[in-house]
This record gives structure tokens, C-alpha cells and sequence, in this order.
């Protein structure tokens, strides 16, 4: 039985590890952000791990990527090395299933790393459905913040784990596709493997 991704906040590390990586066995792993890269069908994403935790799964081509690394390496004091993880793994093999049509929830414990507020509208978007949209009024307006429509977006912009994260199920008002960090022909083709799995099913 496939279930919601799970979320949890962040843990601040007073650790910081800027030797470069050798060995995955190294307990300094932990105390890093393993990242990996993953070929999607409509992009290229970077993956990373935290710990036991999906902290990263970013969009190469994202014009604020810089900025999302930069945060979570701040906030998590510490640094990134280009490893293998169990984590990571298992995320690749869900994204798999996901693009073949086979899977509709991620079941990968996340790191939410950000604000209350940006972690607010993070957890909200976990809440529409596969296959469905809503609109950045709507969202915000189901967070009893009608009036943050820009913040919402913008909080949006800065989520570090778009797909399990589904941010890519916004849209317009006007039903039409807007900014998204992986490009609007990413989007495009998420919420029509979305809406057609979910016609089939």
C-alpha cells in the first residue's frame, strides 16, 4: 500500500565536515548532505540525503538552485559530497515507479529545511491530490492566508524537494501554467503523467 511522503523538520548539526569524501562507510557521512544525480524523463535533478532524510531533490536547470543549496548547507551547517546513500537510492527507485505510472504517493521520510511559514506551505502542498490542481489563491486560502498569495508562491519557488513536494500541482487562476523551477515543459509533462495515470486508473 503506497502512502504520503512523511515529514519531519530539520535537526541543526553544530558539525560542520569539509574533507573530501572517500569512503561511504564513514560516520562523517552522516553528518552530510549525500547528493546524487537523477535523469528524469523532463529533466535532470540533484538528490540529496540528510541523515535518514530526503533533504534535496532539485532541478539542475532551477535558476535559484544555488540558493536552495546554500540554504539547506546554512541551516544544516555542514556540506555537501556526491555519495551513494540508502536514502537517496530509495528515492530514485520511487521516482522510477512515479514515472512509469505506478506510483501516485512517495513514501520517503523528508527533511524540511526553512521557515514556519515555508514549511507551512510545503506540508499544504502535500495535501493536493495526484492528478489535481489548485490555484496559488487557493492554496493560500486553505492556509487561512488569503492575503499571502506572493509569499505562498514564493515559498513555492524555495521548496528544496519539488515532486515529493508536489509544487508542480499549482497553476494559475486562470488554469494556465506559470513559473516553476524545473520550466514550465516540466510541469507541463508532470500533471499530464498525472492526469492521464489517473484517467486510466
Amino acid at each position: 500500500m503506497k502512502i504520503k511522503a512523511q515529514v519531519f523538520s530539520e535537526k541543526k548539526s553544530s558539525l560542520r565536515v569539509d574533507e573530501k569524501a572517500t569512503a561511504t562507510h564513514l560516520p562523517a557521512f552522516r553528518c552530510m548532505i549525500m547528493t546524487q544525480r537523477y535523469s528524469s524523463p523532463c529533466g535532470e535533478l540533484l538528490l540529496g540525503s540528510y541523515g535518514d532524510r530526503l533533504c534535496l531533490c532539485d532541478w539542475q536547470v532551477n535558476p535559484r538552485h544555488e540558493q536552495v543549496l546554500q540554504r539547506l548547507q546554512r541551516s544544516l551547517k555542514t556540506t555537501f559530497c556526491e555519495v551513494q546513500s540508502s536514502v537517496v537510492e530509495m528515492a530514485k527507485c520511487q521516482l522510477d515507479e512515479y514515472f512509469a505510472g505506478e506510483r501516485e504517493y512517495f513514501s520517503i521520510p523528508l527533511l524540511l529545511v526553512g521557515t514556519d511559514f515555508q514549511k507551512q506551505v510545503w506540508q499544504g502542498l502535500t495535501d493536493i491530490p495526484y492528478g489535481s490542481t489548485c490555484s496559488y489563491i487557493e492554496q493560500a486560502t486553505a492556509m487561512g492566508r488569503p492575503q499571502a498569495v506572493r509569499a505562498v508562491a514564493n515559498a513555492n519557488a524555495l521548496n528544496a524537494l519539488p515532486l515529493f513536494i508536489p509544487c508542480h500541482r499549482v497553476i494559475g487562476s486562470n488554469q494556465k501554467l506559470t513559473g516553476y523551477a524545473g520550466g514550465l515543459a516540466a510541469k507541463g509533462f508532470l500533471l499530464e503523467l498525472e492526469q492521464r495515470r489517473k484517467v486510466v486508473g
